[in-house]
């Protein structure tokens, strides 16, 4: 039996979605500072050390966190999670989706792929909707505390993860299998088969990379945010934009459904193809 093609959705998560940076929740407010402080602090130890700004958000949990004698256990970030706010239909998108995939022949699969906190992901409502989520990590100590990042994903490290989905090699320790050469056609999910939504120019590198490969990348805006989405439609970077409205029928919702099936019907002609092609 010829196995259902395969359509991977990839979501970044802070402002994608839920509603800001994962760390404005709670974690901040726990540590006494402000938003505004927190990465004021994190940006210029960035700058002062030529430091990568993912890094440095992470060594600035680790050190605010010591200074308030807080715990950084991994179950205490884990928790965070369940402080998260969402954009409205997120928690119901995707069951609503993966019926609508099924109806038109095909596995629809979540991935994240995010430079906020895999931890804190996990405690979130909707984690178990995802195949696999690749984001930052820490690594924990015999204590169970934070002592060094252990996965740290930048806007530009983002695309290897892309690879991997392609691939379907989702082991991070394994590169060699993720730098063998397989022909497109013969990956788990070609790049034809994938979507990905963000909202803003740190995506820009997943973005472009989706879209000029044959997938399709959306950008969702916020409220009284549009014209920088529609910017990235306009320098060729997305193929579509739309408000970060989850719901059923929102403007989102019909264009993720209308890909959907040109996805199926394009695959059942590709499928076609090689079968012709094979018979020669």
């Amino acid at each position: 039996m010829t196995k259902k093609p395969v359509i991977a959705i990839m979501y970044d998560f802070d402002k994608t979605l839920c509603t800001k940076n994962m760390q404005e929740y709670s974690f901040i407010q726990n540590m006494g500072l402000s938003e505004q402080e927190f990465w004021d602090t994190t940006e210029k130890l960035a700058k002062n050390n030529q430091m990568d700004g993912i890094l440095a958000y992470m060594w600035q949990m680790i050190v605010e966190s010591k200074k308030n004698s807080k715990s950084i256990h991994r179950k205490d970030f884990v928790e965070l999670g369940k402080n998260l706010k969402f954009y409205s239909g997120v928690k119901e998108w995707f069951s609503r989706i993966n019926a609508f995939g099924k109806e038109q022949g095909v596995k629809v699969e979540h991935y994240i792929i995010s430079s906020g906190l895999k931890e804190i992901i996990e405690g979130c409502d909707i984690y178990k909707e995802f195949q696999d989520v690749f984001a930052c990590e820490y690594l924990y100590d015999e204590n169970d505390t934070a002592c060094w990042p252990k996965n740290v994903v930048n806007y530009t490290t983002k695309t290897q993860f892309l690879f991997r989905i392609n691939k379907g090699v989702t082991d991070l320790s394994d590169d060699k299998s993720l730098n063998d050469f397989v022909p497109e056609d013969e990956r788990r999910i070609p790049f034809r088969n994938m979507i990905y939504i963000a909202d803003g120019i740190t995506d820009v590198p997943c973005m472009k990379l989706v879209k000029v490969n044959g997938g399709n990348s959306i950008a969702v805006y916020q409220k009284g945010k549009k014209n920088q989405a529609n910017q990235l439609i306009q320098d060729h970077r997305v193929n579509f934009v739309a408000a970060a409205n989850y719901t059923e029928d929102s403007e989102l919702d019909k264009i993720v459904k209308s890909v959907i099936e040109e996805v199926a019907m394009k695959d059942k002609l590709v499928r076609l193809h090689l079968k012709q092609k094979a018979s020669k």
